[in-house]
């Protein structure tokens, strides 16, 4: 889902002024130059687009250019792409509501930018894209010259003053050298590859790798014309890029160096000091998994995963104990959530995210192992959009696959409650009889928040829980 740059127009002041910041990814800021009456009464032509990084995710608070999709100069349709954004959660293609020339880039490819802070000029007709141009360079001139432009994020500067300036102070980032090889100088050792939209789109239907692909576009950014060079090419030519990889792409890391936190970092860093301000506590539970093994080994080969299992499981059980779903977000109150929406923790390249399974009681478990593997693929490749993440309403971690026996979990801002769940393992138990017999058996532990849940809930829920995994038939119903 595309993301639209909208814009206000100012009716009579000459001063720039930034759109209040919104949490919704839908409605990005920018600003809007309108036509204005001169001193001596001659109306004033030029219409001049101050476009801003948008908004989005309700958490974002500054973007990095990944890529511009259109170069200075060049002619843009309403609702095309215009740019790719990291945000803090995923990258996403940002449109334009405007039809217009993209007159000046203000903040390059690998560059950061405050939410609400310009990127770039947008012209209304070809004749003004000199003015824009020099409206840019006079506009980075004198906030370069400006004490205020060395200011922090911390500085107490009014929301007024911070967003022009913003807009063209120099960004304190490392600058991103020019590679000639086929990797994009913004991904990350070479692991992240950036192309336009539609050389994406182009690629997947011509079963193309794009990390084999040279590049042509500008700073490194595939193009269509590259994926259409590429698959015309002899397999022997392809299989020679693959073999020769870029000098960045090393897997060594230098010690003793700084190395600042990525923009996914810095979210899941501001998180965890949120989720330090909430009263949490923890209780753990032995579930014996013989029967759910033998279910997973029965339907595995359907394309059913041991993720949307538990996650199945999980709803089910929240189904019947609804304190445990809900969440207090202003420590006044709680709500019993409508969804059981599961979250289930992954680690990805610099991060990690929490990629949503939405009505997860209501799913079948076949519907969700599909979902689920396309919601892994699409945080992989940082495309999942705000519903697809920030919807959970109960976490998983599952940590089971290296072997960890137990761990605790941080409760994620704005949640109740997560499980984090350990791996299944073989042990000597004592039967009821008086013998030692050998069940396959995981620890589970929950975090959660002890102004809305207390321990007679998560006991009741673990027991119920214990029930549908040692007896998993409706799990596939």
């Amino acid at each position: 889902m595309a993301h639209l740059l909208q814009t206000s127009f100012l009716p009579s002041s000459p001063c720039l002024r930034a759109n209040p910041d919104r949490s919704s990814s839908s409605s990005s800021p920018m600003v809007q130059i309108s036509r204005q009456r001169s001193k001596t009464g001659g109306v004033v032509q030029a219409k001049i687009r101050e476009i801003f990084m948008p908004a989005l995710s309700s958490t974002m608070t500054e973007g990095k250019i990944v890529s511009w999709v259109k170069s200075e100069g060049e002619k843009l349709a309403k609702g095309e792409s215009v740019v790719v954004v990291e945000s803090d959660k995923a990258d996403m293609d940002v449109e334009t509501f405007y039809d217009g020339y993209l007159a000046a880039i203000m903040v390059e490819e690998g560059g950061v930018a405050a939410v609400g802070s310009a990127i770039a000029l947008l012209a209304e007709t070809e004749d003004e894209i000199e003015a824009a141009r020099s409206k840019a360079a006079g506009s980075s001139s004198s906030a370069s010259s400006s004490p205020a432009a060395a200011s922090t994020a911390a500085d107490p500067i009014p929301a007024e003053i911070t967003a022009p300036l913003a807009a063209s102070a120099p960004i304190a980032v490392t600058p991103v050298p020019k590679l000639a090889s086929a990797v994009h100088p913004a991904s990350d050792g070479g692991k992240r590859v950036v192309a336009s939209p539609y050389a994406k789109k182009l690629a997947k239907e011509l079963k193309v790798d794009l990390a084999a692909i040279a590049v042509s576009g500008p700073l490194g950014r595939i193009v269509a014309k590259d994926v259409e060079a590429a698959a015309a090419a002899p397999a022997p030519v392809a299989a020679a890029t693959i073999a020769a990889p870029p000098p960045a792409a090393s897997p060594n890391v230098e010690l003793g160096t700084v190395v600042p936190f990525t923009t996914m970092q810095g979210a899941v860093s501001r998180n965890m000091l949120e989720s330090l301000s909430v009263p949490t506590f923890r209780v753990g539970y032995t579930i014996t998994t013989d029967a759910l093994d033998a279910l997973y080994k029965k339907i595995k080969s359907k394309g059913v995963t041991m993720t949307a299992l538990l996650a199945k499981a999980t709803a089910l059980a929240l189904a019947k104990h609804p304190v445990v779903n809900s969440s207090c977000r202003d420590g006044n109150s709680f709500t019993y959530n409508s969804s059981i929406n599961i979250a289930v923790a992954v680690a990805i390249d610099g991060g990690l995210i929490t990629p949503v399974l939405q009505d997860a009681d209501k799913s079948d478990i076949y519907s969700m192992s599909r979902k689920w593997k396309e919601l892994v693929d699409k945080a992989r490749a940082k495309q999942l959009q705000p519903h697809e993440y920030n919807t959970g309403t109960f976490t998983l971690s599952n940590l089971g696959m290296f072997g960890v026996d137990r761990f605790d979990a941080i409760l994620p801002p704005g949640t109740g409650a997560i499980m984090a769940v350990g791996a299944s393992q073989p042990t000597a138990v004592g039967t009821k009889d008086g013998r030692i017999g050998i069940k396959n058996q995981m620890q589970v532990n929950v975090t959660a928040d002890h102004r809305v849940i207390y321990g007679a809930d998560l006991a009741a829920f673990l027991q119920t829980l214990s029930k549908i995994i040692e007896d998993p038939k409706d799990l596939t119903f």
